[in-house]
């Protein structure tokens, strides 16, 4: 990542949304050596000293910089998927100004060394904030632990399988209470294989209609329901990578009125798409997990507006045209999300579905609470991640524009409204 801007910046006449103080007005925000050092109504360019740039923002929303803490990166071993850098452009594009990458990389990120490689490599070729998440297991297997100190203090920020499910109950339990005693972070996904069997899109009558296998909701909540219990049982804290249906929603609200140290997130493509946008076939939208029902959606949608869902993520998997373009079963599940996460998530916000402080703060502010990052906050001080958002600029996708290495966006040729016009990183402008 670049060096913080030491030139100072004023952004003018913004709508300043900052999620962590609950705070929403009209004013100006004063950038120097790469933090925030002001802000308020009052703050004019009569009010800042000579020699800085001054952005008129005319209306536009100045917010924290996004921190999307789910994030396939290819590098190392799939580069040809997305590296560092072109992950890190996209980032930028989305107003995203922290990625936190999943271990399922080639080798597995289950070593301090390969801890420390993608650090450097992300200092020296990104342009946003990248944070790697550590294996649970060794090389994803589910059978053996990997060394969570050792992971943690090399710079690891949680711990998880990535798209896979620990499914052996022992090493769950162990893994949690190990976790326990480093304050570390468990992040799962919580999808049973052996419920999944050969089923590929939501069980129900469209997927009959299609003549495509099913996968039951009970694939996720049998699964989470178990990690409740353990949760329970050792203390840990649990974050659900991601949640799709009504049921797991019932099981989080339980657990959080237990008082139990869990947090839940929902990507943006259960947000925003259902079961029905597979339209006729549409590889785009396969998904692990799949789309759900329209009153799940609706459903999950209400849990990001009252907060019983903490965090939005991008789920953000790319996969290339050999994997992509083939039969609906045989495809590959996943989706570029990381630059269209925030132009998607604001139709919630014009169908007045949720407030946009309230996307805000998930998109944001909660998600760097809950890893520790800098970050999700216009407080004075902070460090200048920034995103300017003119909510209201119609547009349309072109798959070609995106940033990505790979162009398997569900969001293609969609019509979208809002899109981010400027991304800073420690004060430097890195889009826009």
């Amino acid at each position: 990542m670049a060096q913080p801007d030491p030139r100072p910046l004023l952004l003018a006449n913004a709508r300043l949304i900052d999620p962590a103080a609950g705070t929403d007005v009209t004013g100006g925000l004063f950038v120097e050596n790469g933090v925030i050092r002001d802000h308020g109504a009052a703050l004019t360019a009569s009010a800042v000293p000579d020699g800085t740039e001054i952005v008129d923002c005319r209306g536009a929303v100045v917010a924290p910089g996004l921190v999307d803490i789910r994030c396939f990166v290819g590098e190392p071993g799939y580069e040809y998927r997305e590296t560092l850098a072109s992950a890190s452009r996209a980032a930028a594009a989305g107003g995203v100004t922290t990625i936190v990458c999943q271990p399922s990389t080639e080798p597995v990120i289950d070593d301090p060394a390969i801890v420390d490689f993608l650090l450097r490599r992300a200092r020296d070729t990104g342009v946003v904030r990248i944070h790697p998440m550590a294996a649970i297991t060794k090389k994803l297997a589910g059978r053996e632990m990997t060394e969570f100190g050792l992971l943690k203090e090399a710079g690891a920020v949680a711990f998880t399988d990535g798209a896979h499910s620990v499914t052996n109950a022992l090493v769950m339990r162990r893994a949690m209470t190990y976790s326990r005693d480093f304050d570390a972070l468990i992040v799962h996904h919580t999808e049973d294989p052996d419920l999944i069997g050969e089923g590929v899109m939501n069980e129900g009558e469209f997927a009959s209609r299609l003549g495509l296998s099913g996968i039951p909701v009970e694939a996720e909540t049998v699964m989470l329901e178990r990690d409740m219990r353990l949760v329970k049982l050792t203390g840990a804290r649990y974050h659900a990578a991601s949640i799709t249906c009504r049921d797991s929603l019932a099981i989080i609200a339980r657990a959080k009125n237990e008082g139990l140290p869990v947090s839940a997130a929902v990507t943006i493509n259960h947000l925003t798409l259902n079961e029905n946008d597979i339209g006729s076939y549409r590889t785009f939208c396969k998904l692990s997990p799949p789309l759900r029902t329209e009153d799940d959606r609706l459903a999950l949608a209400d849990a990001v507006a009252d907060g019983l869902i903490d965090v939005v993520v991008s789920d953000h998997d790319p996969q290339d045209v050999e994997t992509k373009r083939l039969p609906f079963a045989e495809a590959a599940p996943g989706a570029v999300g990381v630059e269209t996460m925030l132009p998607a998530a604001l139709r919630l916000v014009h169908s007045g579905l949720v407030p946009l402080p309230t996307l805000l703060k998930a998109l944001s502010t909660t998600p760097a609470r809950l890893l520790g990052l800098p970050g999700g906050t216009l407080a004075r001080g902070a460090p200048a991640d920034l995103a300017v958002i003119d909510i209201d600029e119609p547009w349309v996708l072109d798959r070609d524009t995106l940033k990505s290495k790979c162009k398997n966006s569900p969001f293609d040729e969609a019509r979208l409204t809002g899109r981010v016009i400027k991304t800073l990183v420690a004060g430097r402008t890195v889009h826009g």
